[in-house]
């Protein structure tokens, strides 16, 4: 019987590179799925039932009564470098290997990408060309925006993206970094370029925080009402991780009280969001639709990574990127 390889929730995985599609049909039967971001697990394992491979996206969820429900299923293997969405013990409970995309395959796309966003907000690119479209260039002396140089930058996650940020706004603004990670020690982040302080210090010292962290127990909603008290007010603030970091409430009453200047987000707690969403309100805030990632080399590079670990699970081999690497035992 022919493999069925199912492609969940991916708006790029194929769509660019064509050639990532054709070498999965080589292997097998491969569908694509558009699943409601919040279907349940037995229904989730119901639509994929007889796919013995999943390439996965930031939804849906696979938690422990997918597994429970599902039949057999050799792999996982996520479109991406987080897999928050993904009962990890439940998948080993039932033999199914996690992979995840080379963690150096997304860095330079993420890490350019919050920059970007850091400038469009820092300079008021969006305001100001709309001013421009509308015909009044002679507004123009309402965007002021500020310099990066001789700011301090305060990096939460100071990990493969996070330390890549930090190096840009170091050696490319000569920004002063500063860094929180409980998984680095200080010795760690000061070879990175930064000097190691609590979240408390940074919150209170930065005038530009990017959060870069990973979504788990302990990072979730890291940035809540009493974070957003400590922070100077007129902080500009990036995430290109996960919208979860912040809690939404106490981050609209941030954005109301002034404490931000300006916001450039990547990612937004609950997403995919439509039009009506609250924070699409504020004039500072520019929010894209999670495609830090989205960059030729970067696509080209994930779609690559997940194609060969199907190839390798299918064949008997060890896959690259395990999760659960207890598995590999």
């Amino acid at each position: 019987m022919s493999t069925k390889i199912a492609i969940v929730n991916s708006s790029s995985f194929g769509r660019v590179f064509p050639e990532h599609i054709e070498k999965l049909k080589k292997l097998g039967q491969v569908d694509r799925f558009n699943l409601p971001k919040d279907i349940g697990g037995k229904a989730l394992a119901e639509k994929l039932m007889g796919y013995s491979v999943i390439i996965a996206s930031v939804t849906a969820l696979y938690n422990k009564e997918f597994f429970e429900k599902k039949d057999k299923t050799l792999l996982i293997s996520r479109h991406g470098i987080g897999y928050n969405n993904i009962d990890v013990p439940a998948a080993t409970a039932k033999g199914t290997f996690i992979t995840k995309v080379d963690a150096p395959v997304e860095r330079e796309a993420v890490a350019e990408n919050a920059i970007s966003l850091l400038m469009t907000v820092l300079r008021q690119i969006v305001p100001a060309s709309l001013k421009v479209k509308e015909g009044k260039w002679a507004e123009r002396a309402k965007f002021m925006g500020c310099e990066i140089k001789g700011k301090t930058a305060g990096i939460i996650g100071l990990g493969n993206i996070g330390s890549r940020v930090g190096e840009i706004l170091k050696y490319g603004f000569n920004a002063d970094i500063a860094a929180y990670d409980p998984n680095l020690s200080d010795e760690e982040i000061r070879k990175k370029g930064a000097e190691p302080v609590s979240l408390e210090q940074l919150l209170k010292r930065s005038d530009i925080i990017s959060l870069n962290a990973s979504i788990n127990d302990t990072s979730y909603h890291i940035i809540s009402e009493k974070e957003f008290s400590l922070m100077k007010k007129g902080v500009y603030i990036v995430n290109t991780a996960r919208g979860e970091l912040m809690e939404q409430n106490s981050l609209l009453k941030a954005l109301d009280k002034g404490i931000i200047a300006g916001m450039g987000i990547d990612v937004v707690e609950g997403e995919p969001i439509d039009e009506h969403h609250p924070l699409l309100s504020y004039k500072n805030v520019v929010v894209t639709p999670h495609t830090s990632a989205y960059t030729y080399e970067c696509l080209k590079g994930m779609g690559d990574k997940v194609v060969d670990n199907v190839e390798k699970v299918l064949i008997g081999e060890k896959p690259d990127n395990v999760i659960n690497s207890e598995l590999l035992k």
